[in-house]
């Protein structure tokens, strides 16, 4: 089987190449990509190379694919899997293995470490490692796109899961956010913050009765209001209220207003301190603060209350990505209807690929969604109109979109894999 794919050699050296995969053994899975989601991970590996955790030592000689969120079908299946899996299944993966090799064992994930695998390619060799630890997912929704966005959406649902809370009188953490408690996403109308919205507003087995978003950029939350109505919030039980901060004289004060006191959850979706002393201000007794953000700054730090770390019970913790019964729940709430297009703010095809990874941080927006078998040049989705002015191909891409108020949507995507040129 031919493949194309963006393979990693070295800093900086990514390169798109044609190559023969090798026959699949009875314990892998070939495997068709269709589409993958860019990752700030994939420009961190690509800027290390080899220097980077999960990227072989030797990947100038045996180069790696890069690419992690990616989705497709199975083609063909070796005999040890075909009780499990089938041709012409869907299916998502979580990326993060970990494979026992000797007392420490290795981190290893498709998109950093492996030749034969990653979201970056149009045909890939599914291997053991990923199978034998459960993290190939078969997943039955609609479309592709929504099982590539599993793996983000996977983050958002872990953070949920990680927060605690605890008894007096007892030294038991009880995980998880309060049901039917107060909850606060600060700086949260980004691409995760409207993941993380959704993913509030749609669970069924706890959700918060208030949940407060906060930014500084009006017109991205208004964006968000657009998006994830006050009213369809409060069909399903919950008040939501949208605060422009940098609209306040005194933010701290206006959001315990609003909350009657302060927030059992709290969540940081920006690696900024005053957002992290914010966050730590309006705490409740028993409060969790969720830094969510992971800062690029090592030295990164802010100003904590330990007073109330000690008589008002507060606590911090950290996520970084989710496990895989995150992932499973992901392909399951988007399967029942959960769609995660508020993610995705660029369209784009494997010939765009090395480009976009090595320039992310400098492309604004949120995710980047790259459709493997086609040659696209990366465009925000936004930009469709003004461009189908003169490509018609990208005309109708607007009009598909607009349906659903500038959202990336299930018709659009198959109006693409159907028009747009084959790479």
């Amino acid at each position: 089987m031919q493949t194309k794919a963006v393979r990693l050699y070295g800093k900086e050296d990514l390169r798109l190449e044609e190559f023969e995969l090798p026959q699949i053994k009875e314990d892998e899975i070939l495997a068709k990509v269709v589409s993958d989601s860019i990752c700030m991970s994939s420009y961190k590996a690509a800027t290390q190379g080899p220097d980077h955790k999960r990227v072989p030592n030797n990947v100038h000689e045996n180069p790696v694919i890069i690419g992690h969120e990616f989705a497709g079908e199975i083609v063909q299946v070796g005999s040890k899997w075909q009780h499990k899996f089938r041709a012409g299944q869907k299916y998502s993966i979580q990326p993060a293995i970990y494979y026992q090799n000797g007392p420490m064992g290795i981190l290893s994930a498709p998109g950093y470490s492996y030749p034969h695998i990653g979201g970056d390619a149009t045909y890939v060799i599914i291997p053991k490692d990923v199978l034998e630890q459960d993290c190939l997912l078969v997943y039955d929704g609609p479309g592709y796109y929504p099982a590539s966005l599993a793996e983000p959406l996977s983050c958002v649902i872990g953070a949920m899961h990680a927060n605690y809370h605890t008894k007096p009188g007892s030294y038991v953490h009880q995980m998880e956010i309060v049901d039917g408690g107060k909850m606060a996403i600060l700086a949260g109308v980004g691409p995760m913050g409207l993941a993380a919205i959704n993913y509030v507003v749609n669970r069924k087995d706890r959700k918060p009765s208030l949940l407060v978003i906060t930014d500084i950029d009006q017109s991205r939350l208004d964006r968000a209001a657009e998006i994830f109505p006050v009213e369809w919030a409060k069909e399903n039980g919950i008040e939501l209220v949208y605060l422009n901060t940098g609209n306040v004289e005194n933010p701290v004060e206006k959001l315990k207003e609003i909350s009657g006191g302060g927030y059992d959850d709290v969540f940081v979706f920006a690696p900024v301190a005053p957002v992290v002393e914010q966050a730590d201000a309006i705490l409740a007794h028993d409060g969790c603060l969720n830094f969510f953000a992971g800062p690029s700054n090592p030295e990164f730090s802010a100003k904590l209350n330990f007073y109330n770390v000690h008589y008002a019970y507060t606590h911090i913790v950290g996520t970084s990505g989710g496990n895989n019964d995150d992932m499973v729940e992901a392909l399951e709430i988007m399967s029942e209807g959960l769609d995660p297009a508020g993610l995705i703010t660029h369209i784009g095809g494997l010939n765009a690929v090395a480009e976009t990874t090595l320039n992310l941080p400098n492309i604004p927006g949120g995710k980047k969604l790259i459709y493997t078998h086609k040659n696209l040049p990366l465009t925000a989705i936004s930009d469709f109109e003004e461009k189908g002015k003169t490509e018609p191909f990208y005309a109708e891409l607007a009009k598909l979109v607009a349906k659903t108020k500038g959202l990336w949507n299930v018709e659009a995507e198959a109006y693409l894999l159907e028009n747009a040129p084959e790479i």
